[in-house]
């Protein structure tokens, strides 16, 4: 279940869905000022001028004025600034911008201030995001090409007697494939996760508790990728059982059991493989 606090002083409810995010109107009153203005509602002055196409400083009584809303956002297990970002139809860097935040690490129950942002902005970013990587992509796989050619031709030059050892080995390296691919490796994005938060039952879907348990090795998994009860090897983690499930463990992902939450900050977020062994 996800949590939600807005800003505007009243709580929404928990379930799961986007709660949109647009700007309210405040009439200047007799004393009001920008800064004044940009304290209450947590913005700046900048934006408020930027926003209202103000030249100066300078309002008067009566004069509406269009301040950007936002809400605070309650990080849950699971959670990812990506999926995050892409509910509310922000970018990950907006995130990080309005948070302060240096990396892509989120930690249960941390809030997170999530504002309006100029849409056209925002797309143009995407846009030349996506252009940016089809170059990247575009150059990796020409370099990928060439050194497959230089390979190809490298080979013709051999004599047939050097040509033959060759044969055996890559014979040799597709029995060690055709083993790997029996031991059912996965590759996953693994965050970390603690029992020791607010709110926090700290049993597990398969009924382990972890508040009485606080070293046993434990994922959350997608049951569909990988049932419950799984004995599994996690790379960087060791062996653990897949106990637990999340809203937001989808597909390929997997949050890892911590004891407290300076592992789960030392862990982040990471690329592994999760090997099956029972």
């Amino acid at each position: 279940m996800r949590k939600f606090l807005v800003s505007m002083g009243f709580l929404t409810s928990s379930f799961f869905f986007v709660l949109p995010i647009s700007a309210a109107e405040h009439e200047v009153e007799k004393g009001d000022s920008l800064w004044e203005l940009a304290q209450e509602h947590n913005t700046t002055v900048a934006e408020i001028k930027e926003t209202n196409g103000l030249e100066s400083d300078l309002i008067l009584p009566k004069q509406i004025l269009e301040i950007d809303r936002e809400i605070d956002y309650v990080v849950e297990r699971g959670d990812s600034l990506s999926e995050i970002a892409k509910e509310y139809d922000v970018t990950v860097s907006d995130l990080k911008e309005w948070n302060n935040l240096e990396t892509d690490l989120i930690i249960i129950d941390e809030e997170l201030t999530i504002k309006e942002v100029d849409k056209e902005k925002s797309e143009a970013s995407q846009e030349e995001t996506q252009e940016a990587n089809t170059q990247v992509e575009t150059k990796e796989t020409k370099e990928t090409n060439n050194t497959e050619e230089t390979q190809e031709v490298a080979n013709t030059e051999e004599t047939p007697e050097a040509s033959e050892p060759k044969v055996e080995k890559q014979s040799n390296t597709s029995s060690e494939e055709s083993s790997e691919q029996s031991g059912e490796t996965i590759e996953v994005s693994a965050t970390a996760y603690t029992a020791k938060c607010d709110g926090c039952s700290g049993v597990t879907a398969t009924g382990i508790d972890l508040l009485e348990n606080p070293n046993m090795k434990v994922i959350a998994v997608d049951p569909s990728v990988i049932p419950l009860g799984t004995r599994v090897h996690v790379e960087g983690y060791g062996e653990a059982i897949a106990g637990d499930t999340g809203g937001a463990i989808k597909g390929n992902k997997i949050d890892v059991h911590v004891p407290n939450k300076d592992e789960a900050y030392d862990w982040g977020v990471r690329t592994v493989d999760v090997t099956i062994l029972d």
